[in-house]
């Protein structure tokens, strides 16, 4: 027995052959991989490009600190004290004849140290409590909001003194771990609500229905459609910690030992540099200053993907400079077949 087969041929209905295309190629199963590799497309936004550019090469510069910095951060040679920037010394000297040019590259290695790991403590409490108090339904939601309200209350500069006030040498892991258990509850306010929105969308319905487990849900459904905010939680969050290292060493609260750029301006202040000897405390302001400022443009990057009308605000302008067209005229610009902008006014329209 045969069975009649539909012609697939130029004359075959256009139902026929697109039931046939669809045979042939079988849509592919959504994984995790795949759908982080679609979130990760928040990145190549020009404005977050040229943020991870110039936070790529802060880290570069903790990493090979050693091979970078041409001498001993504390080594002092009181021949040569408050020295300005020369070829020996890139930055100058301090007070005891310390390099500040190295200072500053080890100084690099703490901040980034610090702020990583505060942020990715504080990035994967977020995740946890905010996905599951916003996935739960019930008092086990109330419970873990309730949760979140508390710790965004807690001051996390007045916590850090006490704690430090508890050691002579604080560690580094110690002084994270602080920042990144007062730095959790606001992106995990923000997660809870946005997978409250997502848990009733047709997908996780759908996934639900079909029996997928818990984990997968999360893990393939939910988590990739929260990247872009959990990608701007962990900006947000790094920058917070950075501010609040710099902070804490600037009024003393780490000892002197933890070499970071808020050491430096603490010294600084304290042997009275500001403002005649500038290039021991200018170049650490304009690297906290940098690093700001690359964090922003990461941000501003991931808003500008993540918000349609600025991500098609932001197509339109750098489609108009691509045609050598300025986006900040007043009036309309009207290319014509020469490829001369030729500007017209809203008044010789009317006329």
């Amino acid at each position: 027995m045969t069975i009649p087969t539909s012609p697939t041929g130029a004359g075959a209905p256009e139902t026929v052959a697109v039931l046939a295309v669809n045979r042939q190629q079988p849509p592919k199963k959504t994984t995790f991989w795949s759908q982080l590799k679609v979130s990760l497309a928040m990145f190549s936004n020009p404005k977050s490009a040229a943020g991870l550019i110039i936070m790529g090469v802060f880290v570069l510069v903790a990493i090979f600190a050693p091979l970078i910095a041409p001498y001993d951060p504390n080594a002092q040679n009181l021949n040569e004290t408050l020295q300005p920037p020369s070829f020996q010394h890139l930055l100058g000297t301090t007070h005891i004849g310390q390099d500040v040019f190295s200072q500053l590259i080890y100084g690099t290695r703490g901040v980034l140290v610090v702020g990583f790991l505060a942020t990715i403590m504080a990035t994967v409490v977020a995740i946890v409590v905010g996905v599951t108090a916003g996935y739960l339904r019930g008092w086990k939601s109330e419970s873990l909001s309730a949760l979140s309200n508390v710790f965004l209350v807690i001051p996390g500069l007045p916590l850090m003194i006490i704690v430090a006030s508890q050691f002579q040498d604080p560690p580094l892991a110690l002084i994270a771990a602080v920042l990144g258990l007062t730095g959790w509850a606001w992106g995990a306010r923000v997660l809870r609500a946005q997978t409250m929105s997502l848990r009733n969308r047709d997908f996780i319905q759908a996934a639900r229905a079909n029996g997928e487990p818990l984990h997968r849900i999360i893990l393939v459904e939910m988590l990739p459609n929260l990247m872009a905010i959990i990608a701007s939680s962990f900006v947000g969050t790094m920058t917070a910690a950075v501010l609040g290292l710099t902070t804490l060493a600037f009024i003393g609260v780490i000892p002197v030992s933890n070499l970071n750029w808020g050491t430096i301006l603490f010294w600084a202040q304290q042997n009275n540099a500001f403002p005649d000897y500038w290039w021991w405390y200018v170049p650490a302001g304009l690297c906290i200053a940098l690093l700001g400022v690359s964090l922003a443009l990461i941000n501003f990057g991931i808003d500008e993907y993540v918000n349609p009308r600025l991500r098609s605000a932001g197509e339109r302008a750098r489609a108009m400079k691509r045609k050598g067209m300025n986006v900040n005229a007043a009036v309309t610009q009207v290319r014509t077949e020469s490829a001369a902008p030729v500007t017209t006014s809203p008044e010789s329209n009317t006329a």
